[in-house]
């Protein structure tokens, strides 16, 4: 049950944590307590929706390679267990987020709806499925901001936004290339991409979020806040890892971002790095 939920995937609510660190406020408890409290939120209707897609992508699952080994395919959780689990869960996890501020609430409460809907039937679209997927990252980044009521940055944003849309369209790519011929089967909108275009995306949005970022950076060493030159260097790490992203992509890698993350040592290095440099920046 406990692997249904795929607490691996948690990885990803991580993101709540950016904007109140950004902001400089994680070192009072106050603030900390509200952030850890979204965090867990965030995980408890994700595992939810996991559950769903599970639960509505059953018969996929069990002809795709990997996917047939997971507790719902496999018949190791029954499919009414899971139902309930997922009820359970998203439940809790938007009771917790009221418990917070209502915003905060309804920011947990879209995630799970706008990841139900694309695991109904937005999933099967074109270019929607992308947008949806990059979109769940987005969420996590306005959550954090909300459960510690810390404004966020056009800048921020826009890091948010094209940041979400490269792991996206590189999920896709890696999972196209995984796949081969049996990708159009087994995920339709797969069938519809094709790899240039896939690489457009990519690329096109990996551009994007090191300017939007260089630009936060070169912008922020100019205010009194960051007179110390550790925002601008964090543009190194920052680049590097998106680069070091993109070429592990085009090696069949990042079909699982968070597997990504976990096992190669230069994407920990450059994620130590970038988060050394930023705390520098922002707590000294």
């Amino acid at each position: 049950m406990l692997k249904a939920c795929r607490p691996k995937q948690w990885a990803k609510n991580v993101l709540v944590f950016v904007a109140p660190a950004a902001a400089g406020v994680l070192t009072t408890w106050y603030y900390l307590r509200l952030t850890l409290l979204g965090f867990v939120a965030f995980c408890l209707v994700s595992s939810a929706t996991y559950l769903l897609n599970d639960v509505l992508d059953v018969e996929s699952d069990r002809r795709h390679p990997t996917k047939r080994n997971r507790p719902i395919a496999s018949g190791a959780v029954p499919v009414p267990l899971a139902v309930v689990m997922a009820v359970v869960l998203f439940v809790g996890g938007v009771g917790l987020a009221l418990t917070i501020n209502i915003t905060l609430a309804g920011v947990v409460a879209g995630y799970a709806v706008l990841t139900t809907a694309y695991s109904m039937w937005l999933k099967q679209i074109p270019v929607m499925d992308l947008v949806i997927l990059s979109s769940g990252f987005i969420l996590r980044l306005l959550g954090g901001a909300y459960a510690a009521g810390v404004e966020v940055s056009e800048w921020f944003l826009l890091v948010s936004l094209f940041g979400s849309l490269f792991i996206a369209a590189a999920k896709r790519f890696a999972e196209k290339k995984e796949l081969g011929e049996e990708a159009a089967a087994l995920r339709p909108t797969l069938g519809a991409y094709s790899v240039e275009y896939l690489g457009l995306v990519r690329a096109a949005a990996a551009a994007a979020v090191m300017m939007s970022f260089c630009q936060w950076a070169v912008e922020s060493g100019k205010t009194d806040r960051f007179a110390t030159p550790w925002v601008q260097l964090s543009i190194i790490p920052f680049v590097i890892a998106i680069l070091r992203y993109a070429l592990l992509v085009d090696q069949g890698k990042g079909s699982a971002p968070e597997e990504v993350l976990s096992e190669d040592r230069t994407m920990q290095l450059m994620g130590v790095l970038l988060v050394v440099f930023l705390f520098l920046a922002v707590y000294t």
